[in-house]
């Protein structure tokens, strides 16, 4: 329960505001945007689960779909509804026991909860939950992060403006991500993202398979991209962005690249 409480506190402290406006979140929101809408097939009725502050929910409003996100942490729903620029529901709830009806979602997103929930036991709630919740062919789009990310970013700046690496507090978070995909933060390190779970490919495959969908497509989101020095400001540059597209999209679907993507999807169907 100390992760959960960790994590509650984290997103209700107004984490999730703007982070997919600056950096590599930019990247992360715009492909995944793209990845999603190669499923977006008349209009839908879409779950947002674990939505954050809304930043999905409202895109798909603004194409037309019937919305409602679901988010655990109050501060998030209450900013999603004061920032709402089209409507959609946005209520508080538990990505493990939904308050939704059966059979009722053409699509289920989740973006954030199978990286928050630390325990297997956990996150299969949660897929078993979406399942319940989807239409049968209704379409799950679940997100993780790579268990190498923290570690490929650290080495990326090695004493480049910092050396977290020389830190033995940091490397222990680091041996812990990379040989369990536990990642528990630090006290001494307040920024950066509270408890998760970091996934390979095959893990999150294997829990959606698990779950009883079947995998249609798994997405590296920002690919090796984010290697690139201050990519927010060369993603500015429309030149320079197709560039970026061009390398990550022939590379999305590269397994042998994949654990080098800050994030992932798993796109499945319910069976």
């Amino acid at each position: 329960m100390e992760s959960i409480d960790n994590v509650y506190e984290f997103y209700n402290g107004g984490a999730e505001i703007g982070r997919l406006e600056r950096g590599l979140g930019i990247v992360e929101f715009y492909r995944s945007k793209e990845i999603i809408e190669r499923y977006l097939k008349g209009k839908l009725t879409v779950y947002d689960v674990g939505g954050g502050i809304g930043r999905y929910a409202e895109w798909l409003a603004g194409k037309g779909h019937d919305v409602t996100l679901i988010e655990l942490a109050p501060v998030a729903v209450d900013y999603a509804k004061e920032h709402m620029t089209v409507p959609y529901k946005a209520e508080t709830g538990d990505a493990r026991s939904l308050e939704l009806p059966d059979n009722s979602a053409d699509m289920v997103l989740l973006m954030g909860p199978l990286y928050h929930l630390l325990t297997r036991e956990d996150r299969m709630k949660t897929l078993s939950e979406a399942n319940r919740v989807l239409k049968e062919g209704g379409i799950l789009v679940a997100a993780g992060i790579s268990k190498f990310s923290s570690a490929t970013w650290a080495l990326s700046v090695y004493g480049n403006g910092n050396a977290f690496i020389d830190d033995d507090i940091y490397m222990d978070m680091l041996k812990r991500e990379m040989s369990t995909g536990e990642h528990i933060k630090p006290r001494e390190y307040p920024y950066i993202i509270s408890d998760a779970y970091f996934h390979t490919i095959d893990g999150l495959r294997d829990e959606v398979t698990d779950s009883g969908f079947e995998v249609m497509e798994n997405v590296a989101v920002e690919g090796c991209s984010w290697i690139a020095p201050d990519i927010a400001s060369k993603w500015e540059d429309e030149g320079r962005r197709e560039r970026l597209l061009t390398i990550i999209r022939a590379t999305e679907h590269e397994e042998t690249m994949m654990g080098i993507s800050p994030h992932f999807l798993v796109i499945a169907s319910k069976k």
